[in-house]
């Protein structure tokens, strides 16, 4: 039977279980996915223990996951001009880490031959909240910008989007991460105590723009080194918001399947990278999100669904008249 990633209370890692459920059906323009590679997230952890309870309530046994890549399985009455077999992007809030999974055929997006699965299935969530946060501060030819966390799986991708648009930027993360950042074309800045002053050293003419992917303190660093608080985006401090009057753009306020689309475009053009660190299968979820929790992790962490070994045969099986 086809798995899914489930838990039955709030709580840590250890409540996630990888459980036997049914393959479900697509409906009137739906669509079923096999699941290749789905995304890990921070937010998802909040979810899960409860952090986010009153805004989103679990609905017990409750799944987990959002992006993800796959293969159409089956379509539904009306499902649109996808076919068996199409390689495709999703966002399903909390059902995403399963081995089938049904979405509205409006919500996909066609993935590129060209990229890899692991790339291509993190671009629904960290793709489209990165580009959501470079919008919204509204870089420039020639502005300076900064990102904290600056190295993870946002972070990376929204330093590459900002500098698309022309923009020289800083990002702070650790110092094992400033050869990183070097080779995405970006000036390190060791975060910590002292931060502002060696943001004033690496900008001496001045910072733009503030994307803040990390909380603890970004925000008020960036008002104390002078940036407009109608350019500074924050992700992860929403009492900066209100306290600051800064901006808080994320995944929510811009997702379309053509947003994805276009940003599958970059990534197949190499003008777009997604750094994956680690693939853990599905059985190890409960290991991918303590990893993720250290936040710590440099790019983006995944669950591999399909073995690389697999996924061309079952593509085919998929094509095969009569399948």
């Amino acid at each position: 039977m086809p798995r899914a990633v489930k838990f039955s209370r709030y709580g840590g890692p250890e409540v996630l279980e990888v459980v036997q459920v049914p393959r479900p059906r697509p409906g009137p323009g739906e669509v079923l996915v096999r699941v290749v590679v789905a995304g890990v997230n921070p937010g998802e952890a909040g979810i899960r223990q409860g952090v986010f309870a009153d805004l989103w309530p679990a609905d017990f046994p409750e799944g987990q996951g959002n992006d993800f890549a796959g293969l159409v399985a089956e379509l539904g009455p009306g499902a649109g001009d996808f076919a068996v077999g199409d390689e495709v992007i999703g966002y399903l809030p909390r059902r995403a880490q399963a081995d089938y999974v049904v979405s509205p055929a409006a919500l996909l997006a066609p993935k590129p031959a060209d990229i890899d699965w692991e790339a291509a299935a993190p671009l629904s969530a960290v793709g489209v909240t990165a580009w959501a946060a470079v919008d919204a501060v509204a870089p420039t030819a020639g502005d300076t910008v900064v990102v904290s966390g600056a190295a993870g799986g946002v972070g990376s991708l929204a330093v590459q989007l900002a500098r698309l648009r022309g923009a020289r930027v800083i990002g702070t993360a650790g110092p094992h991460n400033a050869d990183f950042l070097r080779s995405l074309g970006v000036v390190p800045v060791e975060h910590g105590p002292g931060l502002a002053d060696r943001l004033r050293a690496a900008a001496p003419d001045g910072i733009d723009a503030f994307v803040d992917t990390f909380g603890q303190g970004n925000v008020d660093i960036a008002i104390e080194v002078g940036v407009a608080p109608q350019r500074i985006n924050t992700l992860a401090d929403g009492r900066a918001v209100a306290r600051h009057g800064v901006r808080s753009r994320a995944q929510e306020d811009v997702f379309t399947p053509q947003l994805v689309a276009e940003l599958a475009e970059l990534v197949s053009k190499g003008l777009l990278t997604v750094h994956i660190s680690e693939v853990y299968p599905l059985e190890q979820v409960q290991e991918a999100y303590r990893q993720v929790q250290r936040r710590h992790t440099r790019g983006k962490i995944v669950l591999g669904l399909v073995p690389p070994d697999e996924r061309a045969a079952l593509a085919d099986e998929l094509r095969a008249p009569g399948a």
